[in-house]
């Protein structure tokens, strides 16, 4: 480990570092700490990474990070945003001057349309930057995003409708109900395939942000874990400063900690925090809630012009999104934290759009369930349906519906199967080769296509679009308490779980997942989850 010794007393960045002293005794040997074998403690070459640092400097007022990929990034959002705009007014244009359709009604003139359609992919793109659809923050992960998208679409249709009645410029509504909606549809689609590109970088080790995390051990510890949990999150943890050094307060002694935790170097104390970024090449400081508010606040006072991101972790895990919201007290800026919204008109609107997407799903579909129907029928003995009763909602017991995949005589083989299962660790039995999976059915389960069914679930309002996994009644009655919060909401066909890995993921990650969804449903996440699952299914992953 590093040792720089108290920084010298002054506002800002402190002075150089001392030259590292050698020292003896319990929890430090003088050594600077070598970075673990694997991922993320490894030694990083900046170019990997595709982001670009300032030059270290022995001044630690000199440093300025630099993310160069997140502007390529932005760049890359405009011109998807640019582009569906460009494609939704030249349909519009087409529809309405091409005869395409019938009009009643022909304009007077066509310029107002031309001048539309040249003026309205810059007014686009600048209402999306007004309302901060390209900061950093919202890009990459969440809704908020996509929700700052549809209320710039929204906002600028209503400007534009203003500024029309205003100036009695002759554009005919047909235009503004084509170009606008198309316009919007296909921003959406740009940005979830720009998020796809950005991901897909992420799991190869680019476009990441260098983390440092600062905290006590625990807390320091848990955010080192969802980092390596989730690679698409964008974190390469490159350090770790504790509130204390390993083996000198505490228990952890550098013999069991070889000065690393999970496999991250620890670079120094929250006393070090200026050289540590610096050291690091750190673009990115993230806090553990334990760190006291005057502490913070001087952080936050040095590190200011260095344009390092600082994330604080809060206390409260799962809970994101408009349920949190800042509420000053005497001065003092508190956390206002809602309850679940498991009622009211958010939850009709929800029920309303399952039942009649699930209705139409099921007549587009129908040809495929009756092929599938008859495949699963006549390749093997026993039922097309599959019937099994499931717990939804505060604990009511339904049947749930799915393509018969396995053979009649499944659960009477599952006994004598019990000592291979792969979930030992939880309350499910899965098997990546399971035998009595029928042929059919292992084509049906590798491609989602045995839950279809699940739509009439859905129609008859047992069942949700997005929800939580469905449980088997033996699963619930051991359920833990915490664990019970699962049924506050209907299960779902798809949910965080389908999306997140589904049979590859642990118990206890399952679990999460389906306790965020609870904490945190909207229509906005529905949306997002409903998107992402196409791409899932199509990755197949956890699919077995």
């Amino acid at each position: 480990m590093v040792h720089t010794g108290p920084p010298p007393a002054q506002h800002g960045w402190p002075g150089p570092p001392a030259p590292p002293t050698p020292r003896v005794g319990p929890g430090w040997n003088g050594v600077p700490p070598q970075p673990a074998a694997g991922w993320p403690g490894r030694p990083v070459d900046p170019n990997q990474y595709a982001f670009l640092h300032a030059q270290t400097s022995q001044d630690p007022r000199d440093y300025r990070a630099q993310v160069g990929w997140e502007r390529r990034y932005v760049r890359l959002l405009v011109l998807f945003d640019a582009l569906a705009c460009v494609l939704s007014v030249g349909l519009a244009y087409f529809v309405r001057f091409g005869d395409v359709v019938d009009f009643e009604t022909k304009p007077v003139s066509s310029t107002p349309y031309i001048i539309m359609t040249v003026l309205l992919p810059l007014a686009w793109v600048l209402a999306m930057s007004l309302n901060r659809a390209y900061e950093t923050r919202f890009l990459g992960g969440g809704s908020e995003e996509f929700r700052r998208v549809v209320n710039s679409a929204a906002r600028l249709t209503a400007l534009v409708a203003v500024a029309s009645y205003a100036t009695k410029a002759e554009i005919a509504r047909s235009y503004v109900l084509i170009a606008f909606p198309v316009a919007t549809l296909l921003s959406v689609a740009g940005r979830s395939a720009g998020r796809g590109i950005l991901h897909r970088m992420r799991r190869q080790g680019r476009c990441l942000h260098r983390v440092l995390v600062v905290g006590a051990g625990e807390s320091a510890a848990t955010l080192v874990r969802l980092a390596q949990r989730d690679p698409t999150s964008g974190w390469s943890v490159v350090g770790v400063c504790l509130d204390r050094l390993p083996g000198r307060h505490s228990h952890d002694r550098p013999e069991r900690s070889g000065f690393d935790l999970l496999g991250v170097p620890i670079v120094g104390t929250s006393e070090n925090l200026h050289t540590a970024i610096q050291a690091t090449h750190a673009t990115t400081v993230a806090i553990g809630p334990q760190m006291d508010g005057e502490t913070l606040r001087r952080v936050l006072w040095a590190l200011e012009g260095s344009d390092v991101d600082v994330l604080v972790s809060s206390a409260l895990t799962d809970v994101t999104g408009p349920r949190i919201s800042i509420r000053p007290v005497a001065g003092l800026p508190l956390l206002h934290i809602e309850e679940p919204e498991l009622s009211g008109t958010r939850r009709l609107m929800k029920m309303a759009f399952d039942r009649v997407v699930a209705g139409v799903a099921i007549l587009l579909f129908s040809p495929l369930l009756i092929g599938l129907g008859l495949a699963v029928r006549l390749t093997s003995r026993g039922p097309a349906i599959f019937k099994q009763t499931r717990v939804g909602r505060g604990g009511s017991e339904f049947r749930m519906y799915k393509f018969r995949s396995m053979y009649v005589d499944a659960e009477a083989r599952k006994a004598e199967l019990e000592s291979r299962n792969e979930r030992a660790e939880g309350l499910l039995f899965k098997m990546r080769d399971d035998p009595r999976i029928t042929k059919v059915g292992k084509f049906l389960r590798k491609w989602s296509l045995d839950e279809l069914p699940q739509l009439f679930n859905v129609v008859n309002g047992s069942m949700s679009l997005v929800g939580p996994r469905p449980p088997l009644p033996s699963e619930v009655a051991r359920y833990e308490d915490d664990v019970y919060r699962r049924l506050m909401v209907k299960p779902g066909l798809t949910g965080l779980w389908q999306i997140s890995g589904r049979s590859d993921l642990e118990w206890d990650e399952s679990v999460r997942l389906d306790l965020r969804y609870v904490e945190n449903w909207s229509l906005a996440m529905d949306f997002v989850i409903l998107w992402r699952t196409l791409f899932a299914v199509l990755r197949r992953e956890g699919a077995y």
